[in-house]
């Protein structure tokens, strides 16, 4: 079965975790392990932060305030290109128009 849950062990910050994990999302848990461990070294490293649990907070914050930030530029980027779709549509429909003229 590809699909049944399999414990994962992954390493943040030296201390290991497990989960339990579907085969077909092993590798997207183990890059986005990765990913964590790597913004919680980059905390720990550029402040006095020691506890874990202020250091995970704050690398919370910091990838929430990044998604956010990239949801924006995704909406402002799909906005953009509906208006061109439409003003092509309305040449196209203007270009269609004249030519039945």
């Amino acid at each position: 079965m590809s699909g049944s849950p399999d414990l994962v062990t992954v390493s943040i910050l030296d201390q290991e975790y497990q989960f339990n994990c579907p085969d077909d999302e092993r590798e997207a848990l183990k890059a986005s392990a990765l990913y964590l461990d790597e913004k919680m070294r980059e905390v720990k490293s550029s402040s006095n932060l020691m506890a874990l649990e202020r250091i995970a907070v704050m690398t919370a914050l910091n990838i929430s305030d990044a998604l956010l930030k990239m949801r924006v530029q995704d909406q402002r980027r799909q906005e953009q290109v509906d208006q061109k779709i439409r003003k092509l549509a309305d040449e196209l429909d203007n270009a269609l128009d004249a030519g039945m003229d």
